[in-house]
């Protein structure tokens, strides 16, 4: 039988892998900015638009879905084509696919600077843009697996696995915690409420670390560090074993992020025995990387690409280790709303991520332009500065995660607290400070790799559509032997897709359902009411500044925490909260019991200078907040909203709704001018001290009664 002569599409990999460069630059740049600014808060600017709370999701947003999108679909789209034999399924539907998902990143950073938000990490766009990752993620979905049924190799080598799996699992992990109930094109509600949502959106949060920044990382890894170091992939039994554990153990895991809140206590233990159990084939898949080097260690010590994928790999499974660690509840108790987790999320984020990114890079452009490398020297240049770039960012944020653990802990031998809170923060600021060169060393790293691969492709030549040639996959013969099993469900990229959704649709729904279904999961508290109108407005004001980055909403049962803030939190008292704001970081201190705590005068002037009522605090000032007249025209529709959601307001009530925000802010006003400060009670600021003055003002003990 005669070979097919085929061409492979190098643009459109062109078109990713140049995205990737670009927003990778200007997400680490935004990094790198707010990174000083919680050591320089003046570096805010006084600006909506430039505080941390807007700058912090854009900086996640751009990194994971702009930086580490771009460069999964560029590795992606080469891999295929080149394991399957094939052309991509459809040009334009990979046209489509690029120019549709960079339309999405600039309208979500766009949106995230304006201050339309969900207020729910790594999910902060709002419907709009959801609608429109869900239409190109389809079209990604469609093009690959066009391509696969047209391939002419029979057997799918393990990279589309990670592909498939990723594919159909991010789709559900979308979907389902993008449930909202839209009041307008830029503003809605979570469906989900409290407790709920908080198990949604970390069993979400959770797998998008897993499915987005780790299993198509792993489809990378098993094509290029073979290719790189002309080497076979060491088992092909672990990469079987490594691929089904983890996409079924992987989706258990979301509920570790919760533990020691209101979640009920089975799904915290749920979490943690997966996680527990992820190691196994985490490291399976980190071991069959590197021994895949074994025999090229010369080679490894000169190449810079190598260097770059074993460093990868070794934060790869530092990360995995870390991560099932750090859900044991005795490390949880130390860690968790510390800097530790962010050191820990940066270990994955800037070795295992950015370094396999980079190398993939050194190897994909020269061969597209058909040329060597401009500079191996330069590449290995930035692979020393990237990871001094990497421990002096990780380092420094251990440290301080294990000081802030401590201070807060620590009392003194007559029974009282030893620290302030703004005393654990300005102790931590020399480490944000080295924190922020670390991650500038890492940026300038990425400078380079631009320059060295600008300089690579002006030196060669493009190959837009590349030659190639294969036998027709009906012209094969098939193998008269017996095959192992795994083989028969290689050749069936239908089945394997549908076994993959059923593995990960398990723990989802073994999780999830009983915290919908069974009530005494969420006991109800009599005395929990709904936000009144001003209050609700408050919230979304809350919301819209990213508070939430800096402020946990969440009383943990600890000696220390009920000491410093208060009684621990009820689940029952969420259960008005769409969306919920239990947070996952105390930048500054908990909030949940801030109700009532200080004068609303000490909250406005807070909120005006934060350092006149906290020397030291490295908050931003939100002058505009005093300023900004607060937007009523929508106060009917969020009500309405609320009950549709399961809000008890008294039917009828959005239309004296107004006229009970009006009276509310009146109070407040005039309780400030007894205190000497003129406020408009048409501002922001009235909403928002209306808002922190309620938070925890609902319940006593006696309250906490089930159903």
């Amino acid at each position: 039988m005669q070979l097919e002569k085929f061409y492979y599409d190098n643009k459109i990999v062109k078109q990713f892998g140049i995205a990737t460069l670009f927003w990778g630059i200007v997400g680490m740049l935004v990094g790198i900015v707010i990174a000083f600014q919680l050591a320089y808060p003046q570096l805010n600017l006084g600006l909506p638009y430039t505080t941390f709370g807007r700058l912090r999701p854009l900086h996640t947003n751009a990194v994971i879905f702009a930086f580490v999108g771009n460069a999964i679909f560029a590795g992606a789209y080469y891999i295929m084509q080149r394991v399957l034999k094939t052309r991509l399924f459809n040009d334009v539907l990979s046209r489509i696919h690029f120019w549709g998902w960079q339309t999405i990143i600039v309208l979500g950073a766009v949106s995230l600077l304006s201050g339309f938000t969900t207020g729910k990490e790594y999910a902060e766009l709002e419907w709009p843009i959801d609608i429109l990752i869900t239409l190109v993620w389809v079209v990604f979905g469609v093009n690959m697996f066009g391509t696969i049924l047209k391939r002419r190799e029979r057997h799918l080598y393990v990279a589309v696995w990670f592909f498939i799996a990723s594919w159909v699992t991010v789709a559900m992990l979308h979907i389902v915690n993008s449930f909202e109930l839209p009041i307008s094109w830029t503003k809605s509600y979570s469906l989900y409420a409290g407790v709920q949502d908080a198990l949604v959106q970390w069993w979400y949060g959770h797998n998008a670390v897993a499915f987005f920044l780790t299993t198509p990382f792993l489809g990378l890894m098993y094509y290029f560090v073979p290719k790189a170091a002309n080497r076979p992939i060491y088992s092909y039994r672990w990469s079987i074993v490594h691929f089904w554990a983890l996409i079924f153990l992987y989706i258990w895991a979301g509920p570790h992020h919760l533990l020691y809140t209101a979640l009920p206590g089975w799904a915290q233990a749920l979490g943690t025995v997966f996680s527990i159990m992820l190691i196994i084939p985490s490291w399976a898949g980190m071991l069959n990387g590197l021994y895949t080097l074994r025999g090229a260690w010369d080679k490894v010590r000169e190449d810079p690409i190598l260097k770059m994928f074993v460093v990868a790999l070794t934060c790869y499974g530092m990360a995995t280790f870390e991560g099932p660690m750090l859900s044991l509840k005795s490390v949880n108790a130390i860690s968790h709303y510390t800097d530790w987790t962010v050191a820990h999320v940066h270990i994955g984020a800037l070795g295992w991520n950015g370094f396999l990114i980079f190398g993939m890079l050194y190897y994909l452009i020269p061969k597209m332009w058909g040329t060597t490398l401009y500079s191996v020297k330069l590449a290995n240049q930035h692979f020393l500065i990237g990871t001094v770039g990497i421990l002096l960012y990780a380092i420094p944020m251990y440290w301080a995660g294990f000081s802030q653990s401590i201070m807060w802990k620590q009392f003194t031998e007559s029974g009282q607290l030893q620290f302030q809170f703004m005393e654990t923060v300005t102790h931590i600021v020399p480490m944000y400070i080295l924190r922020g060169i670390g991650g500038l060393l890492y940026w300038v790293g990425a400078l380079m790799a631009a320059y060295n691969i600008y300089k690579t492709m002006k030196q060669g030549k493009f190959i837009e559509i590349e030659a190639a040639e294969a036998m027709p996959l009906k012209a094969q013969v098939m193998p008269q032997h017996k095959m192992h099993w795994h083989a028969i469900i290689e050749r069936r990229p239908i089945q394997l897709l549908v076994f993959c959704l059923v593995a990960v649709a398990i723990g989802g729904a073994v999780e999830l359902i009983p915290t919908f279904l069974i009530d005494e999961n969420i006991p109800t508290i009599a005395s929990v009411k709904p936000y009144t109108p001003l209050e609700l407005q408050g919230r979304d004001i809350y919301i819209r500044e990213g508070c939430y980055t800096c402020h946990s909403q969440m009383v943990r049962p600890f000696r220390d925490e009920e000491a410093r803030y208060g009684e621990y939190s009820k689940a029952g008292e969420f259960v008005y909260d769409h969306p919920f704001q239990w947070g996952s970081k105390r930048i500054g201190p908990d909030l949940h019991r801030v109700g009532g705590k200080y004068p609303n005068s000490w909250h406005y002037n807070h909120m005006r200078e934060p350092t006149d009522m906290t020397p030291g605090s490295i908050m931003p000032a939100y002058n505009w907040l005093i300023t900004d007249d607060l937007n009523v025209s929508n106060t009917e529709d969020k009500i309405n909203a609320m009950r549709k959601l399961g809000v008890p307001y008294p039917q009828g009530y959005e239309k004296i709704a107004l006229t009970d925000l009006r009276m509310q802010a009146n109070q407040i006003a005039n309780n400030l001018k007894m205190d000497k400060i003129k406020a408009d009670p048409n501002k922001e600021i009235i909403a928002v001290i209306a808002y922190l003055q309620r938070l925890g003002t609902d319940i006593k003990k006696k309250d906490v009664q089930k159903k």
